[in-house]
């Protein structure tokens, strides 16, 4: 089973409060190929994105023997999670746009007793049904963390995973009609404006984390030196495991992912990013962030891997 070994786990594996490592911000960062690699890794068991579990019923989007079997002994060990199936928690609780939902105040806090209940007993269930002690979950929504960080039966670990914004708004807007300019210029406008709110959130509640359980982690760093942030990210989240084979990773069966989830076996190799060319217009709205971004910490860099140095960077 992806990140247990029967014979080398810790006596601890599966135990009642699981550390929980939860990738926050923007969709279209690398989140995947991270999880998945740190889901190699012993006693670490990589979820997916679990904000999709009461979407879809606690049912996997991929099929296969062991991925369903896996899911539905976990959907059998959440007592109650049934009567919160739906996307209403996922709307009213965890997505940006929960806020500006007024009307929907009172339903939202009558739903969040019942939604936190059931999301610790999820991390639980999936901890043992895994035999681990750590669970990877890569949702992204900083307010689905913010919930997180109100449960009293797991330790949570937050990894803020960002990337150059004009990666991510090219990333969004790929399929876009290349002859309609105006389309194609609302839908950048449309893409950073999620992206900055995504941001200020995911900001707000990563300085409300405690220094000890919170990481910043670029996603170029990460390409460039995969080796180097793997070990740092463990380290922070109090795991001792050996780093697995990067040219070779098993996807294991998270329950919800983007397509690179659709192999078997994906490999992370090093490599130089270059700067996306992109829009100007996303360069300019975004700068503000890159000096917000340099002021937080902790965070995982190449010069922390070169002095050793967990904590580089003041908050």
């Amino acid at each position: 089973m992806q990140g247990r070994s029967t014979s080398e786990a810790a006596p601890t594996a599966g135990t009642a409060r699981p550390k929980v490592v939860y990738v926050m911000g923007s969709g279209r960062s690398g989140s995947t190929i991270l999880g998945v690699a740190l889901g190699n890794c012993n006693g670490l068991f990589y979820a997916g994105e679990l904000d999709n579990w009461l979407v879809r019923s606690g049912t996997p989007v991929l099929g296969g023997l062991e991925r369903t079997r896996f899911w539905s002994t976990v959907r059998d060990d959440v007592p109650g999670g049934s009567e919160l199936f739906g996307n209403t928690a996922q709307r009213d609780l965890e997505r940006a746009s929960a806020p500006f939902r007024i009307h929907r105040r009172r339903a939202r806090r009558r739903l969040r007793a019942g939604y936190r209940r059931v999301t610790e007993d999820l991390y639980q269930a999936i901890a043992r049904a895994a035999g681990v002690t750590h669970v990877v979950d890569t949702s992204h929504f900083p307010l689905r963390a913010r919930e997180l960080q109100a449960l009293a039966g797991i330790d949570l670990y937050l990894i803020f995973l960002v990337r150059d914004p004009r990666g991510v708004v090219d990333s969004f807007n790929l399929y876009l009609n290349r002859n309609d300019v105006t389309e194609r210029r609302l839908r950048v406008l449309s893409t950073n404006a999620n992206l900055w709110l995504t941001h200020l959130l995911s900001v707000l509640v990563f300085l409300r984390q405690p220094r000890e359980r919170r990481m910043l982690l670029r996603h170029e760093e990460l390409l460039a030196d995969p080796e180097g942030m793997l070990r740092q990210i463990l380290d922070r989240v109090g795991s001792t495991a050996e780093l697995p084979d990067l040219r070779s990773l098993s996807t294991g069966f998270p329950l919800n992912g983007n397509r690179l989830l659709s192999a078997d076996v994906v490999s992370l190799k090093s490599q130089a990013v270059a700067a996306p060319g992109g829009s100007r217009v996303t360069a300019l709205l975004q700068l503000p962030w890159t000096a917000v971004f340099a002021r937080l910490g902790p965070v995982a860099s190449a010069s922390a891997t070169r002095t050793g140095d967990e904590d580089p960077l003041a908050a």
